[in-house]
């Protein structure tokens, strides 16, 4: 929020409120910025706001609207359904937007000079991503449907006859079965176009194509873009026929608005290409694409095309630039693209020449989620936060060096809120490499005191634990509690170079774990305060594995263990999991040609040697690393006769989602580490 209303929030905020230790309540219920957008005419940005409802148990999210100088910070949406991707009209005084206020979710729109918001879509499925043309004459929005039914009708009357059917069964003749945490039932989500003036008539521009734009199961609207002329739109989707659930191949394609035409191929990489976004003299497309079929984690380099038939010109390559691109988007001059890619720990914002290739950080500090150009002075906005600070937005300008703070969502809670102070350190890991890893202090911190320490570790494998602010595993939720957080970044990490990254194939027991080794000795020594007879560690996805692999190979330094989502028998995991690409890449091939990558460090051969105790965490609809895996590690614990609990969600996926859900994880991991952390143990 903007400095005046923040006085006024502390004037009508009690005057004797006493600030408290950061906690799982205040993680769940702290607004987040979710998403914006920059008005054609750089002046003001509309961002999607979320808040948590406790009692009704789930977040919504409205509209809110600021000016790039930071003024004039007001809520646009107070309807009680949420409200999510703003998009400007060209002439900047309307705001497009999706809700589901009329029953689905339709896009709607709303002026800026007074009015309701009128819907503008009234289409008889939901909406699910949309983008408006350069023109705003056109809308392209993505639709779940069956591919082989020519109008929206003959989908709608299909959904009613699946729902009067008696049978439960369900046939499938190819892969996915289930995705993520979604079982298959024939849908694919395509794009249709219809006038931005509204109505229920679209046309399908990805007709009979067993494909999906925005891609599964997290794409969205970045997936596809409209052409400068209006006449055609280019999106991202995976047409692999039965390899889907095996291949990493999604390829552009560009389509013609009216429908008449079948899509035409852009791209012939059999690595993934993404993110199509067109200069704004139309001159160039910009995108990201990797360079190794079957990665999932190879870089993106940044691709640029001179549009529509020239040669594409690699950005990163000619560059000479180690780091993978996140998100891209061209500078308001066209001569640059801004780049958000992640850094020894953090995410920052570069920018990259088109014309020489050459790479300019502009803002390195915490981490940048996505950045777009505020208007013609070489300014940037950018979402940012940090190990300290949830998302806000921030102005970046004068070539980055200054950063000005434009919204304070939070700014009537965090005062009342105390944080841990953190750091970054760094040490000699596996194969004599410089390895970082950050320390969270507890809250109130005395260095004369020993603190038991929480060692989290993250999953991925090909991810990080930066200076971040988490909303599920936030170190500061340990800090609050009285603990101390070390993360480390071990060797298949992303952030510090490819090579870096691609080290855990065919190892990941080896070097990952003599990091994670080496990293606790190096914060025992560099901070005396942390207790080393009060150690737990955790770890969710491949840390769960990692929590698996550390109970039979490294079980003399820690008090407890705390096992999300992690599988046990490595092996198998490939026979009961969905992505088959990346166990393929990661353990050297299939199971039954090559198993010595899948048994080699695989944590069901050492259960002998458990002895530590381990709270095991499982979501039922956790399709990525199904429940079985967390089951079969709990009657492990208990037949050995190891202290250990389950804790298992039905209704959550690899991740825990619901608030309350989300409370009581905290709360029950929490109290495990309390249980074997205390100074009595």
């Amino acid at each position: 929020m903007l400095a005046a209303s923040l006085i006024i929030l502390a004037a009508a905020a009690p005057a004797a409120v006493k600030a408290h230790a950061f906690n799982i309540q205040d993680q769940v219920t702290l607004r987040r910025v979710v998403d914006f957008e920059t008005s054609p005419d750089g002046t003001k940005v509309a961002y999607v706001l979320r808040t948590t409802d406790l009692e009704a148990n789930k977040g919504r999210t409205d509209l809110w609207l600021v000016n790039v100088d930071g003024t004039g910070n007001r809520q646009l949406t107070t309807h009680p359904d949420s409200d999510t991707e703003p998009q400007w009209a060209p002439d900047s005084k309307a705001v497009y937007f999706l809700s589901s206020r009329s029953g689905s979710s339709q896009v709607h729109r709303l002026s800026l000079e007074g009015g309701e918001a009128e819907q503008v879509t009234r289409l008889p499925l939901d909406v699910n991503a949309y983008e408006l043309s350069r023109d705003g004459a056109q809308l392209a929005v993505a639709l779940d449907v069956f591919p082989d039914c020519t109008e929206l009708d003959c989908t709608v009357k299909r959904n009613e006859e699946l729902k009067k059917k008696k049978s439960t069964g369900q046939l499938y003749d190819s892969l996915f079965v289930r995705h993520w945490d979604t079982w298959a039932d024939g849908h694919r989500s395509h794009l249709f176009v219809l006038p931005s003036s509204g109505g229920d008539k679209a046309v399908d521009v990805m007709k009979k194509m067993n494909a999906d734009c925005p891609t599964k199961p997290f794409g969205g609207a970045e997936d596809f873009a409209w052409a400068p002329d209006g006449k055609s739109v280019v999106f991202v989707a995976k047409d692999v026929g039965r390899e889907e659930a095996w291949s990493t191949d999604f390829d552009l394609f560009q389509t013609a608005a009216d429908g008449k035409s079948a899509p035409k191929k852009l791209t012939t990489n059999k690595a993934a290409d993404g993110s199509p976004v067109f200069s704004h003299d139309g001159k160039y497309l910009a995108y990201t694409a990797q360079a190794r079929a079957g990665y999932e984690s190879d870089k993106y380099s940044v691709i640029v095309r001179e549009w529509p038939n020239g040669k594409d010109k690699n950005l990163s390559l000619e560059g000479k630039w180690d780091r993978s691109a996140s998100s891209i988007a061209w500078s308001a001059d066209g001569k640059s693209l801004g780049v958000v890619a992640e850094e020894l720990g953090q995410a920052g914002l570069f920018l990259v020449d088109v014309a020489t290739a050459q790479v300019r950080m502009l803002y390195l500090k915490g981490s940048v989620a996505s950045a777009e150009p505020a208007g013609q002075g070489g300014a940037w906005l950018a979402s940012i936060d940090s190990l300290k600070a949830p998302v806000d937005l921030w102005l970046l300008s004068d070539e980055g060096r200054t950063a000005k703070q434009l919204t304070q969502v939070n700014g009537d809670t965090l005062p009342q809120v105390k944080l841990g102070d953190y750091e970054q350190f760094s040490f000699t890991g596996a194969g004599g490499d410089k390895v970082f890893g950050y320390v969270v202090k507890p809250v109130d911190f005395d260095a004369k005191k020993k603190y038991p320490l929480a060692f989290l570790i993250h999953g991925g494998p090909q991810g990080s634990f930066g200076d971040h602010f988490h909303y599920r595993w936030n170190p500061q939720t340990y800090a609050g509690h009285g603990y101390v957080a070390v993360m480390i970044d071990f060797h298949g990490s992303t952030g510090y170079g490819q090579a870096f990254t691609d080290a855990i194939r065919l190892d990941w027991g080896g070097k990952p774990l003599e990091d994670l080794q080496k990293g606790l000795a190096a914060a025992l020594e560099k901070y005396p305060f942390i207790d080393k007879n009060r150690m737990c560690a955790l770890g969710a996805s491949y840390g769960g594995w990692m929590i698996n692999w550390i109970a039979g190979s490294w079980n003399d330094q820690f008090k407890c263990l705390v096992n999300h989502d992690g599988n046990l028998d490595e092996h198998f995991a490939y026979y009961d999991t969905e992505e088959l690409w990346f166990p393929e890449w990661d353990h050297g091939g299939l199971p039954w040609e090559k198993p010595e990558g899948y048994l080699k460090h695989n944590p069901i051969d050492l259960v002998s040697r458990w002895k530590l105790p381990m709270l095991v965490v499982h979501g039922g609809r956790d399709y990525r690393v199904v429940e079985t895996q967390g089951f079969a590690t709990f009657n492990v614990l208990q037949r050995r006769n190891i202290p250990s609990k389950l804790l298992y969600f039905p209704d959550e996926n690899h991740w825990v989602l619901k608030p309350q859900n989300s409370i009581l994880w905290h709360d029950t991991v929490l109290g495990w580490l309390d249980q074997w952390t205390s100074p009595k143990k």
